[in-house]
């Protein structure tokens, strides 16, 4: 398994949109879907400070990340961009393998 996880500060105004769009069936899994070493995607909001929220991306490996890449990182470009007013980035915070070797 490879992961990427993701911390966001989300606007008040913009809290909705943005778990409709990160969340497990959202913009972000829609895309990732395309690429048949994606497993899931996760949302988890901070329980005290209700504005952040955690994403976990999974996939089977960092290969099949780095072949989403290649293949939809226009698309990944161009959606990023769109969404940026959710939450203005984000900021990655852990990117990598489950066991050794992956």
């Amino acid at each position: 398994m490879f992961i990427r996880v993701w911390e966001y500060d989300v606007p008040e105004d913009t809290v909705a949109r943005f778990v409709a769009a990160y969340g497990p069936s959202g913009d972000w899994a829609a895309l990732f879907a395309r690429s048949s070493g994606f497993v899931r995607t996760e949302l988890f909001r901070n329980t005290q400070v209700a504005t952040r929220f955690v994403s976990l991306d999974v996939w089977s490996s960092q290969a099949a990340w780095r072949s989403f890449l290649d293949r939809w990182g226009e698309a990944y470009a161009e959606l990023d961009v769109e969404l940026e007013m959710l939450a203005a980035g984000g900021r990655l915070l852990v990117e990598g393998s489950a066991g050794v070797g992956d």
